[in-house]
């Protein structure tokens, strides 16, 4: 297996309009950032993916770009940023920047000027504009297809000035770019290659299995109303041809990281995409398991998740990548809802179970990430009314649910609690302060209430947080090889409540086991790795999130039943 940095790295996300502000207008920006570089290099992270600071309207809080190069106000300065990037560097780590490139703003100049004309517009074929189709007798003008928006809504909106129609996977505001054009893919590497020779470690790429649509963007048959048309956008005809171009154009001639956010993507098209001999990307996100507890209905629909299921759908990505491409590791994210609230405890064993699940994410084969405050245990937020939600898909979702459909506020407010992105927005907790410390103004997203109990402050003056643990992982990352490179075999794959799995490189062998409950479990190791009768092993604890007395000695097949806490994590060499 080849070694590569970004391999044995370990990558923090910041939300920056949620990280630190600096100057009092409740909207975290670069200098705040800045001022916090040296706990990021306390915890010992190597990678720090920004989410985007480019010029924009925010009407998806910075993910529809009006200015690829130039930064939003709101955060800062160009030569804010510059200072930021100096300050990781100085400190040993990297930065990788979000590529947001299946659409722009509606504010992008491409796009204005798109929209200016039909004819004789050379911006025209940037997006996808088509006319509409005509309605049944009686009835209006339809979009030029079914397909539903990811925010809610139809994936069209009608343009007055031209009177066609642009595509819109996302917000209205947020229009897709029409890759099938060469004049817009070499706009696009001009500008990656811009801020790669500014000195930048690479590239975290927004939703870029959606770049290539099907010819001819079809209706999907047989549906009624909007309907999700991702099989005509997703890891579409063309999108290998478009990788492996931005790889040759761009990426090779560069030392640097790439990972693509990929939803729908299999471990067989995963290979495709990470294969080393592919020249395309490092890794990708894959989403399959932050599906787990969504049910027919959808992201909202939610549902009980099982430990068998979240085992074979990881355990199915380590082995399909294994030898082949290269995992990601992460449970939470800017879009996601606080791990530790989905898969852990928020009340009593909110500890042990946050590092019990970072032991799960840091002892996989991969790359490991880390979202802002996930290395304190922070949790979803209850917010008790819809009027304290700023994310556009929380906000359409719930005016479609309970104005167009009926449904009852406080069942969608369950969903909003439980699965809104939000969750993960809220400001980072760095003290007991007013507002957490992040803001000496009025917060945009308000302060989840528990700051005054979980905050950066405490965290770091108690050698037992989960700060410390998340610490530990990244040291011991950094001493054994084995962390990064290590092959992955599974164990107890039927077992409802103990996760298990051996890392072999090299001659040396960790054992993994953990409880992911509550309720108290015994662990029994399996017979077959110990197949010599009468030899006996003395396991060495390399780390686990509970006091643990001397290693049981292991005596040929008698072996000794270990009790495992609630949530409790062990890692052994054996």
């Amino acid at each position: 297996m080849k070694k590569a940095f970004w391999k044995e790295a370990v990558v923090y996300q910041i939300y920056p309009r949620s990280f630190m502000d600096s100057n009092g207008d409740g909207v975290g920006d670069l200098r705040g950032i800045i001022s916090r570089l040296d706990y990021l290099k306390e915890l010992g992270v190597d990678v720090v993916w920004l989410s985007p600071v480019y010029k924009s309207p925010n009407d998806d809080n910075g993910y529809d770009i009006s200015d690829y190069q130039d930064i939003m106000d709101e955060f800062g300065t160009m030569a804010d940023w510059e200072e930021l990037l100096a300050g990781l560097h100085a400190r040993g780590i990297k930065l990788i920047m979000d590529l947001v490139v299946n659409h722009t703003s509606d504010e992008h100049p491409w796009f204005v000027a798109s929209r200016e004309a039909m004819d004789n517009n050379p911006y025209r074929d940037y997006y996808y504009w088509r006319p509409g189709q005509e309605g049944q007798e009686g009835q209006e003008e339809r979009e030029p297809n079914n397909w539903v928006s990811c925010f809610s809504g139809p994936a069209w909106e009608r343009d007055n000035k031209t009177g066609e129609y642009y595509l819109h996977i996302f917000s209205r505001k947020q229009p897709d770019l029409n890759w099938e054009n060469p004049r817009l893919r070499e706009e696009i590497y001009k500008m990656m290659e811009w801020w790669l020779d500014k000195g930048i470690d690479g590239f975290r790429m927004d939703v870029i299995n959606f770049i290539s649509k099907v010819e001819g963007l079809p209706s999907v048959e047989g549906a009624e109303g909007y309907t999700w048309g991702g099989d005509y956008f997703m890891n579409g005809p063309r999108i290998h041809e478009y990788l492996q171009e931005m790889n040759e154009r761009v990426l090779s001639r560069y030392d640097i990281m790439t990972v693509g956010e990929m939803p729908g993507v299999t471990t067989e098209q995963a290979e495709l995409y990470t294969g080393e001999d592919r020249r395309e990307l490092n890794m990708v996100f894959t989403f399959e398991h932050m599906d787990i507890d969504s049910g027919p209905g959808g992201k909202w629909d939610v549902v009980p998740w099982k430990l068998t299921d979240l085992k074979r759908i990881l355990n199915r990505w380590q082995l399909g990548l294994q030898g082949k491409g290269w995992n990601s590791l992460y449970l939470n994210n800017h879009d996601q809802p606080r791990m530790v609230s989905r898969f852990g405890d928020e009340g009593e064993y909110r500890v042990v179970s946050a590092k019990m699940l970072a032991t799960l994410l840091h002892t996989m084969q991969g790359t490991p990430y880390i979202y802002q405050g996930e290395e304190l245990g922070m949790t979803n937020v209850l917010f008790p009314s819809i009027d304290d939600y700023r994310d556009i898909e929380t906000l359409n979702m719930y005016r479609d649910k309970v104005s167009g459909q009926g449904l009852p506020p406080e069942e969608v407010m369950r969903s909003i609690h439980i699965k809104g992105r939000d969750n993960a927005r809220t400001p980072f907790q760095w003290n007991a302060e007013p507002h957490g410390g992040f803001t000496t103004g009025t917060p945009w997203l308000a302060v989840n209430p528990n700051y005054k109990e979980i905050h950066a402050e405490a965290a770091m003056k108690d050698p037992d947080s989960i700060f410390h643990y998340y610490k530990l992982l990244l040291l011991l990352r950094k001493q054994h090889p084995i962390m990064a490179y290590g092959s992955f075999t599974s164990l107890l794959d039927n077992h409802e409540q103990i996760y298990a799995y051996l890392r072999e490189w090299e001659g040396e062998r960790w054992l993994v086991f953990m409880n992911f409950f509550k309720e108290p479990v015994d662990f029994i190791l399996p017979l077959e790795l110990f197949p010599v009768t009468g030899a006996t092993m003395q396991p060495e604890l390399i780390i686990s999130n509970y006091e643990v007395g001397s290693a049981e000695a292991v005596v040929g097949h008698s072996i000794d039943v270990v009790p495992l806490r609630p949530y409790e994590a062990r890692v052994y060499r054996i």
